[in-house]
């Protein structure tokens, strides 16, 4: 099996996390009839994903002023 890209590899605890927390809300939805704590726990999955890619995205920092005017 091949190595996974980094971007990969850096993505992918965030998306099993994701999903763990799908089958986790499906679980106490649908199982235990737990129908709050089952839609509360749903509302995990977008917040994970919203996390995993504020922090793997790039950060593009803008230059310092007195940087700008000396790379002009």
């Amino acid at each position: 099996m091949k190595r996974l890209p980094t971007s990969a590899r850096l993505k992918l605890p965030f998306l099993i996390a994701g999903f763990m927390s799908f089958l986790f809300s499906v679980w106490l939805y649908f199982v235990q009839g737990e129908t709050t704590a089952g839609i509360f726990v749903g509302l995990w999955v977008p917040s994970i994903h919203s996390l995993g890619s504020l922090l793997v995205s790039p950060v593009d920092v803008p230059a310092a002023p007195e940087r700008r005017e000396a790379m002009s």
